[in-house]
Parts: structure tokens; C-alpha cells; sequence
């Protein structure tokens, strides 16, 4: 089966889809609230990209561009992406929406940072991040992975 990945709009019909999901998911991958705080204009340029299956949204993520000089992560220091909140609704779950939403990411070719939510570490080593080494500054209590294109590696700390 062929699905795409859109860029989600910023509107009140992208907010009812975003309802489905928090009715399913953990408070902490809710994205409504980012939207609402984004809904000014139909055609503005959102961080939200999701996949449809019919009308309906069945998998999402937020994918932020990251200044180099916010750079803790890679080495050496550069532009990044930061993928947050990437969720599919259960029953279209293991049928490979959430790797289509990484593969979309990847394909900018920039590196990328994401936090393994909900005992997801394991999909997220098989699409091939890896976990950074712990800094307590740093990560504050989060669990970042990170994946990055050839000729690129983590940023050591000095811890």
C-alpha cells in the first residue's frame, strides 16, 4: 500500500484530528496544544506532518529546524531537525507509518534528534538512531537518540 507523508495545516480541521489521538495517546505526545497555539492562518508553514489513510489521520509528528549555534548534539555543531511526538493511532500501528514518517525525515539529510517516548527505544535503533551519551546538563531527564548522514557524529561533552 502507498500513503504520503503532507505537511499538516494550521487549522480547526487539523485540531478535531489531532482530538483522535489524544483520546488514545499519553498526555506527554499530545500535540493539540502546539496547534492550537499555532492556528493563526490556513497556509502557514507548520512543524506538523502526518499521514492519512482515507480521510483520516492515523500518524503524525512534529519536526522543528534547529539553529547550529543550539547544537549540543553533533559534531561538528550544525543546522539540525528535532522530531518530537511522532505517534500512530493503535490499530494502524506495525504497519509501517511511523518508519515513512522517519524516512520523510531523513530525507531533508540534516541530522536529527529525537527522545524515545513509551518504550519506543527499540524502533528508533532500528531506524537507525543511537543513543547519545548521557550528559546530566544537557538532557535534563530526557532520553535523546540521535541519527546524523555520513560525515557526521556525536559531539562529545565536557563532563
Amino acid at each position: 500500500m502507498s500513503y504520503n507523508v503532507e505537511r499538516l495545516k494550521v487549522n480547526y480541521k487539523t485540531l478535531e484530528e489531532f482530538k483522535k489521538f489524544k483520546e488514545y495517546g499519553v498526555q506527554e505526545l499530545s500535540m493539540l496544544e502546539d496547534l492550537q497555539e499555532n492556528i493563526i492562518e490556513d497556509n502557514c508553514d507548520s512543524p506538523f506532518y502526518g499521514i492519512y489513510f482515507g480521510d483520516k489521520l492515523v500518524a503524525r509528528m512534529s519536526l522543528y529546524e534547529r539553529n547550529a549555534k543550539y547544537d549540543l548534539y553533533f559534531d561538528p555543531p550544525q543546522n539540525f531537525l528535532e522530531l518530537w511526538k511522532l505517534e500512530v493511532l493503535p490499530e494502524y500501528q506495525f504497519k509501517g507509518y511511523g518508519k515513512k514518517l522517519v524516512e520523510f525525515a531523513k530525507s531533508f539529510g540534516a541530522p536529527i534528534k529525537t527522545n524515545s517516548r513509551m518504550k519506543s527505544k527499540e524502533f528508533w535503533e532500528k531506524m537507525g538512531f543511537q543513543t547519545v551519551t548521557y550528559d546530566m546538563e544537557r538532557d535534563l531527564g530526557q532520553n535523546p537518540l540521535i541519527w546524523h548522514p555520513d560525515g557526521v557524529k556525536e559531539q562529545k561533552t565536557n563532563s
